[in-house]
């Protein structure tokens, strides 16, 4: 399927490898959000401090991502995607061989972990650029909605695994530590299986010879498109904020502490859930075309956050799944016209460093969360907030986005674009 799409789209090669990366990175996320939690739980660690090791952990892959994902198109996006892959790797097997929380924290620092099941770290923001540049704007947001869908599904999988795994091993006599400790090292192997495909990457990802964003002082690779990526990062930073408060690991470990449901069941949830996120993700293509990329972004993004605070509110756990689902149904379809938006305004030798710095913004936002929700979930009467903060927060940053940039067009909006 991902073959015949690429080539209707007349994208080479490297188009192919790209979606294979995507698919499995995020089922490796996937794999271990459902677990990680837990897993530090089981460890011994509490609410507390589990949501300060994540927050840690997120500081430090902002600053190890923002070197990498600014400095790209002058070293090389291919070397860095490689790069990349070795943190992964790194930091699987020290979660996987270490009890010591200053241990953790220097992997989780240096390395890539992802506590939420979306993306971190650097690849996001050089697949993009080189997805950009060997597509037409005419066919940008499409094949980003594609590239989200295969991502959401390979989360789902990778969470109906882990989830499932971790039962299985359980069912069969391992202590509940043990199993969790297997995925993680499953984690650390996907990351090898990731840093081999992107060796065959070819030279045209690398950005166009000639036109390389020049070296600035403190310029983070940015030139002309500086004023607009950081007004975008600025608001990204709230955005993002608001979903660490709400990171798939927080989800699945509310949904066992309130109702006791077991690995395996959450494996399912949010199986189903990341499906019909990739689903949504697709459906904002037809929408963008229609009214366009800020206003899919705005529109679609607002009803998801009113669902998002209503999770909690529900009586039962049936209820709380459905209307978790029913968000999940609409809440991507912001995320490629997002990604497609930021690729458009910004001039194409600074893609990469767009991509990375509003990356790195929403890794910001998303890192100072999970403290916060850590000592609200250690306390019984506030372990349901972050729902509700969390779509609040994500509300008052539709209505500034909408606000900042509904005047500011794509080149595919703009009249007389071919």
């Amino acid at each position: 399927m991902i073959s015949n799409l690429l080539q209707s789209r007349h994208i080479d090669p490297n188009g192919f490898i790209l979606f294979t990366t995507r698919i499995t990175r995020l089922f490796a996320y996937g794999f271990l959000s459902i677990v990680l939690v837990l897993y530090l739980s089981a460890l011994g660690m509490s609410e507390w401090e589990i949501g300060l090791l994540l927050t840690l952990i997120l500081v430090g892959d902002t600053v190890i991502s923002l070197w990498i994902t600014t400095n790209a198109d002058r070293i090389g996006r291919k070397r860095m995607l490689i790069a990349g892959a070795a943190l992964m790797i790194f930091a699987g097997l020290l979660f996987a061989f270490t009890q010591n929380f200053i241990f953790l924290l220097v992997a989780g620092a240096i390395g890539v972990i992802s506590p939420s099941g979306n993306e971190v770290g650097p690849f996001l923001a050089l697949e993009q650029a080189a997805l950009s540049q060997i597509v037409t704007d005419k066919q940008r947001t499409h094949v980003f909605a594609w590239y989200n869908l295969v991502g959401s599904f390979a989360t789902a999988l990778g969470a109906l695994c882990g989830g499932g795994l971790a039962q299985v091993l359980q069912g069969n006599g391992m202590i509940p530590l043990n199993s969790y400790r297997v995925v993680v090292i499953g984690y650390a192997l996907i990351g090898l299986a990731l840093g081999l495909m992107f060796m065959r990457l070819s030279a045209r990802v690398e950005a166009p010879a000639g036109i390389r964003a020049p070296v600035t002082r403190l310029g983070l690779g940015l030139h002309r498109s500086r004023k607009v990526v950081i007004h975008l990062s600025s608001l990204f930073v709230m955005d993002a904020f608001a979903g660490g408060l709400v990171l798939q690991s927080f989800v699945a470990y509310w949904f066992h502490v309130r109702y006791g449901v077991e690995p395996g069941v959450l494996g399912g949830i949010f199986f189903g859930a990341n499906i019909l996120a990739g689903i949504s993700a697709l459906s904002a293509v037809r929408i963008a075309g229609r009214i366009g990329l800020i206003n899919t972004m705005v529109f679609t993004h607002v009803p998801s956050n009113i669902l998002l605070i209503l999770v909690p509110l529900m009586p039962t756990l049936p209820l709380a799944i459905l209307v978790l689902l029913l968000r999940f149904s609409i809440s991507q379809m912001d995320v490629p016209t997002r990604q497609s938006y930021t690729m458009a305004v910004v001039e194409p030798n600074e893609r990469s460093a767009a991509a990375g710095v509003t990356g790195i913004a929403r890794t910001l936002g998303s890192a100072v969360a999970p403290s916060i929700t850590g000592q609200l979930m250690a306390s019984a009467p506030l372990l349901s907030a972050p729902f509700i903060l969390a779509g609040t927060i994500k509300i008052i940053y539709d209505l500034l986005l909408y606000r900042s940039f509904q005047a500011l067009k794509p080149p595919e909006e703009v009249v007389g674009a071919k």
